[in-house]
């Protein structure tokens, strides 16, 4: 007990405690079992994201093409939607592709080219946005197929409720839930899952114990283009049709909530269960702000200075650990 009190996680559950503590005196609406879902589902999208930017930030990598990056898998998949007669599988595994590929380029120029992962991925989210822009036009793409409007609406155990609606489980949280055990599988029982953690810690340490940097590089940035992917579609799902232009400032949004969640955006530190209650926590700040009846641009400006606080305070910590490492170092 007193090791887990000393993690990152219990500050965040002590701060998840007390914000629900609060909005329930703010407004009872707030831990009713169908405002619970909600706040799941409208996080779904952020929350697929930010595990497919875990392995990137433990890394010691960043990757600022992901906003873009659905941007261009959600058009892909609208598109191709409203053209062929296909299935939501199909669309799943197009839209994958599509942000794989966006990795693979990232990987390879991080990898080859030797350019920073900040430099590298902005370059990338340029390139794809604008890819999106001259494609669309800017325009929305709507009229999307019945059998994807009806896995929209899907929910897992459908249980009649008073007020005549069914409460279940969407099949939007159905994937995030999925998408974090599979990355929380990938991270602590694969080969590649140790090598990250030992890329994050150092890089120098990791090839002279025998990990191969470059390809674990290149599937970390395929990986979080696939989630990308995946979260396009939800996204679509949830919303039932494509706006190119609604992505903008997700990319900060995901890495705030990785970051809220314990990681380090120096590398070498992360898990699956912080960056779920940061998903949480982050979650449950946006549907305080709408129960509290916090007009639009405020809630923009509280969130925007939370992620402000939570990528100062990764820097600051991060910048005391290796003072206090160089301190040891010199007295050595």
């Amino acid at each position: 007990m007193k090791k887990f009190t000393k993690r990152k996680e219990f500050g965040i559950i002590l701060i998840i405690l007390i914000m629900s503590f609060i909005l329930t005196i703010v407004s009872s609406a707030f831990l009713k079992a169908d405002n619970i879902i909600d706040i799941l589902r409208n996080n779904a999208v952020y929350g697929i994201m930010a595990f497919g930017m875990l392995p990137v930030l433990i890394s010691g990598g960043i990757d600022l093409s992901v906003a873009s990056s659905i941007a261009l898998c959600a058009v892909v998949a609208g598109k191709i939607m409203t053209v062929f007669d296909t299935n939501i599988v199909i669309v799943f595994i197009i839209s994958m592709l599509v942000g794989a590929l966006i990795g693979l380029i990232n990987g390879l120029i991080i990898t080859k080219l030797k350019i920073a992962p900040m430099v590298a991925t902005l370059g990338i989210m340029t390139v794809t946005l604008g890819v999106v822009l001259l494609y669309t036009g800017g325009t929305w793409i709507s009229g999307l197929p019945e059998y994807f409007k009806e896995f929209g609406m899907a929910k897992l155990g459908n249980i009649p409720t008073k007020n005549g609606l069914t409460l279940g489980i969407p099949s939007q949280v159905i994937i995030l839930i999925l998408s974090g055990v599979v990355t929380w599988l990938m991270l602590r029982y694969t080969l590649i899952g140790r090598g990250i953690y030992a890329i994050g810690g150092s890089e120098a340490s990791a090839v002279r114990v025998g990990y191969n940097v470059d390809k674990i590089k290149v599937f970390i940035y395929m990986y979080s283009g696939i989630m990308t992917g995946i979260a396009a579609v939800v996204h679509t799902s949830i919303v039932q049709q494509v706006d190119p232009n609604t992505f903008l400032g997700y990319e900060l949004t995901v890495i705030s909530t990785v970051v809220i969640g314990g990681a380090s955006t120096m590398g070498g530190v992360g898990t699956v269960l912080g960056t779920t209650f940061g998903i949480i926590l982050m979650g449950i700040l946006q549907n305080g702000l709408i129960l509290a009846k916090i007009p639009t641009y405020w809630q923009k400006i509280v969130m925007g200075l939370v992620i402000l606080i939570a990528i100062s305070v990764d820097v600051i910590n991060r910048k005391r650990e290796q003072s206090k490492l160089v301190r040891v170092d010199v007295e050595g």
